[in-house]
């Protein structure tokens, strides 16, 4: 008894709550044995810095050691904290060079409980005769004890008491807390313990070995009910054997998180913990080519990605950890996040992954694959995303089937998947130039890397650099054996804008069809049926398709969608689309949402609309010259048009000289049209132009016959047969249009009124009015149709076809195609037409629609600006 008042032991004292921690250190007998007693002596001194400094950052005290660390803390979090950062300290000593060289590992196993304790102090006399100074016992040790020996090397387990209170605090972690795996292993027992225990692990992706403990028959054991005990398993096992076959064929396993085909997920940033740089982004970038070859996971992309953390006020390079993602995923609805990790362990690179249900943060699933050596990493890469797409509910038939190795579909040069990794990053930003610099820098360290080349390519197109672009994107299809399927038909596709429309719309529709979330093909499907085909209304569903929260069109396809009710000419829709692209942050060019409004003659409504637009691709100057200039023309402001035509020359001479010069010069030859001082000299300069750039013209998807078409129907409206006969003479054989709809309606147009000038009016009627009686007919065909009526005496039809354009102002504003070229001729015609319709109507007679259609040209256009012949015409009404 006086012993232990000696020692400072009250055997009244009340037991106390204490969060216990004890490790071991595995194999550290061998370590010595392979490392000699000096350098383990100095590895195990540094050893011991670590655990000092250790106890000092989470509180701890040491109570006893050996091979391994008894601890006790205040708080689970402390003790949990220690066990983490001693793990990640232990692999950095594993780092030294005696150690690294020897392929040592330095491993501990550790086991967490919380539970009631007696302490007391030894005396002096006692610590200095060999005793700890500080004496702990209590059933919480042993139970301790018993989870730290079922632990694996490298695996920390908590106690059922444990681990609602660590992660609870696991905040106090910092940000590695949101990457922590919390994972339970079901119930065990442990000799000596009445009840069974619950048993939690918790680690870091591509540390933590994330296994079912292994086992100690002699002191704990899973916990089995009875009915999967062997007596009780044998006479199960016949039932089980017949009702397992005919369930195997009726159903499938359900996976732990509900996800269908053509869900979606988010890929989070590649946890890199090797030190190795180069797989920084370039294995993140490999998982996402390994993952998005999947026809049953669509992923998001890294585009989408970034602008929903523009919405929710984050920067672009905003870590996407486990809470970040998981936020995209639900903003975005996405069924879950993939968080892919990869590391150095045991001296092999394992690769790893979780599926995260992002509405609880929680691992559902976690794979990994080993690897040696940093080129191992792309083959793990394959491994780990197949098993997780088996695992999501993914047939193994689809998965063989829609998986091509990731070396062959991108490159095993690592160095060269980052730079492709960095260029794409830099794409996102918005920062073009660099992008391409590092895409060239990949496609250097990699000749065969077509996927760099096809990047290269879209960059240019963005650019209106098509020549370049195309040569790029024939470069990497020329590669196709070292792209993916999806890559390959996307690639076609892009191409074939530079060849005949028929094709192009199928290879939209065959990739829609294989891949029906494969959303800029819907996006392109819609926007080059309305550009290539004068249609509307039939693609509007494709382009609200695009406009889903997954897609990088998320805002743009509402913007194409408000183009195509413009061009059907519902406004209301049309506004309402574009309200829609606006209120998810796409401001966009403007001008199409403004001429909503223009095409209604609101112009006040259509100049604020304009003005809150975002720019667009073009020099933002110009875009805003282009704009004024055409809204000048719709609006009868001829001196005002001339002026901003001769202000953007310039800067349009700055620019693609194919793709936006050209263009600019046309509209000038458009407005000379108007005003009636279009000369011989102006077409023949543009002819000889067009002659010059033939082939180049050609090589684009606009080509030389759309210049020559318009400069033919220039010449016709200015009464210029012998150029207009130029002009067809130069487009050939029409037999080449055969699949351009576009094209084949124009020149059409062309030999009408060829016709019409020659005296021939009936002819030039019967050629177009097949056209014209369809929805797609342009305007120039019904313009064109109405002077042939005219020309022939059939004033009635002559007029109801210029109050078809007086009506259908709003498709003026987005035809593409040959009418691009002619945008002032066409958009002057929708007024024009009234001044028709009061002509045509004087002539039959009807004095009372001649003098409405006379004040709605009087109101569209003062009197003021008007060129000299249209003054004429209006005062002889």
């Amino acid at each position: 008894m006086n012993d232990f008042a000696q020692a400072g032991f009250d055997p009244a004292a009340s037991p106390q709550v204490r969060t216990l921690l004890l490790t071991d250190l595995c194999d550290s007998t061998l370590l010595v044995e392979r490392l000699g007693d000096g350098p383990a002596a100095e590895l195990f001194r540094a050893h011991d810095r670590l655990v000092l400094e250790l106890q000092q950052r989470w509180r701890g005290r040491l109570i006893d050691r050996s091979d391994g660390l008894l601890l006790l803390f205040e708080r689970p979090i402390d003790g949990l904290g220690f066990a983490l950062d001693y793990s990640r300290g232990l692999r950095e000593l594993a780092d030294r060079p005696e150690v690294r060289d020897r392929k040592l590992a330095l491993l501990a196993r550790a086991g967490l409980h919380v539970g009631e304790v007696l302490t007391w102090q030894n005396s002096e006399a006692a610590v200095q005769a060999g005793a700890k100074p500080l004496e702990v016992e209590g059933l919480a040790k042993p139970l301790a004890g018993r989870l730290m020996t079922l632990a694996r090397p490298g695996q920390i387990l908590l106690s059922a008491t444990a681990e609602p209170l660590a992660r609870r605090a696991s905040r106090e972690l910092g940000d590695r807390a949101q990457n922590l795996i919390w994972k339970s292993h079901g119930r065990w027992r442990f000799k000596g313990v009445p009840d069974g225990q619950e048993i939690f692990e918790v680690g870091e992706p591509g540390f933590a070995p994330l296994r079912a403990p292994r086992g100690n028959g002699g002191k704990a054991w899973r916990d089995i009910p009875v009915w999967r005990r062997p007596t009780a398993l044998a006479a199960e096992l016949f039932l089980v054997a017949g009702l397992a076959t005919g369930a195997w064929f009726l159903t499938r396993p359900t996976p732990a998180i509900a996800f269908n085909e053509r869900d979606w997920v988010v890929v989070g940033d590649l946890r890199n913990l090797t030190g190795d740089a180069v797989l920084d982004e370039s294995l993140e970038q490999a998982f996402r080519i390994s993952l998005e070859q999947s026809r049953y996971v669509n992923v998001l992309s890294d585009l989408k990605v970034r602008n929903t953390l523009e919405l929710m006020k984050r920067k672009p390079n905003t870590t996407l950890d486990r809470t970040t993602a998981s936020e995209i995923a639900i903003r975005d609805g996405a069924r879950a996040v993939i968080l892919p990790t990869v590391a150095e362990v045991g001296g092999r690179v394992r690769v790893s992954a979780e599926v995260i249900d992002p509405h609880t943060q929680t691992t559902v699933y976690a794979e990994s694959a080993d690897g040696v050596g940093a080129e191992s990493t792309l083959v793990s890469i394959d491994e780990v995303t197949g098993e997780l797409r088996e695992k999501l509910g993914e047939a193994i038939a689809s998965i063989e089937r829609d998986s091509t190795p990731l070396p062959q579909v991108s490159t095993d040069n690592l160095d060269a998947l980052r730079a492709y990794a960095l260029g794409e990053k830099k794409r996102y930003e918005g920062d073009m130039q660099s992008a391409v610099g590092y895409y060239k820098q990949a496609f250097e360290l990699d000749p065969n890397f077509a996927l760099a080349q096809a990047a290269i390519g879209r960059i240019y197109i963005g650019q209106r650099k098509m020549s370049e672009g195309k040569a790029a994107m024939q470069r990497a299809l020329a590669m196709r054996e070292h792209l993916t399927p999806r890559e390959t038909l996307t690639l076609e596709a892009s191409l074939a804008r530079f060849g005949p429309v028929t094709p192009l719309l199928n290879q939209w529709q065959r990739l829609i069809e294989m891949y029906p979330d494969q959303l800029a093909a819907r996006f392109g499907y819609a926007q080059d049926t309305w550009m290539m085909t004068n249609r509307y209304g039939d693609v509007v569903s494709h382009a609200q398709a695009s406009a889903v929260p997954q897609s990088p069109y998320f805002a743009m396809g509402n913007y194409l969608e408000g183009i195509l009710e413009l061009g059907d000419e519902d406004y209301e829709r049309a506004i309402a689309a574009f309200k829609m692209a606006r209120r998810k942050g796409y401001l966009g060019a403007g001008g199409s949402y403004a001429y909503v409004f223009e095409a209604q003659r609101q112009y006040d409504q259509a100049d604020k609309t304009y003005a809150a637009h975002g720019g667009s691709n073009l020099a933002e100057a110009l875009e805003d010259i282009i704009f004024a200039f055409t809204m000048a023309v719709d609006r009868g402001e001829f001196t005002r048009a001339r002026a901003l035509y001769e202000k953007g020359l310039p800067l349009a001479s700055k620019e693609d000289p194919l793709v936006v010069a050209a263009p600019w010069r046309f509209y000038g030859l458009g407005l000379d049209l108007v005003q009636g001082t279009l000369t011989d000299e102006a077409l023949q300069r543009e002819f000889d132009w067009v002659d010059a750039h033939a082939k180049e013209l050609d090589a684009l998807y606009r080509g030389s016959a759309d210049f020559r078409t318009a400069l033919g129907y220039l010449a016709a409206r200015a009464n210029k047969p012998a150029l207009l006969q130029k002009a067809i003479d130069g487009i050939g054989d029409p037999a080449q249009f055969k699949e351009d709809p576009l094209r084949v309606q124009a020149y059409e147009v062309l030999l009408a009124e060829r016709d019409r000038l020659a005296g021939r009016e009936v002819a030039a009627i019967d050629r177009l009015a097949p056209i014209a009686r369809k929805p797609e007919a342009l305007a120039m065909v019904h313009s064109a149709y109405a002077r042939a009526l005219a020309d022939a005496g059939r004033y009635q039809a002559a007029r109801d076809h210029a109050r078809w354009l007086a009506t259908h102002r709003g498709r003026v504003f987005v035809e593409r195609g040959v009418s691009s070229l002619l945008d002032p001729v066409n958009i002057a015609d929708t007024t024009f037409a009234e001044l028709d319709t009061a002509e045509w109507s004087a002539k039959i007679d009807d004095d009372k629609a001649a003098k409405a259609a006379a004040d709605r040209f009087r109101k569209a256009w003062q009197a003021k600006d008007l060129p000299r012949a249209t003054r004429v015409r209006i005062d002889a009404l």
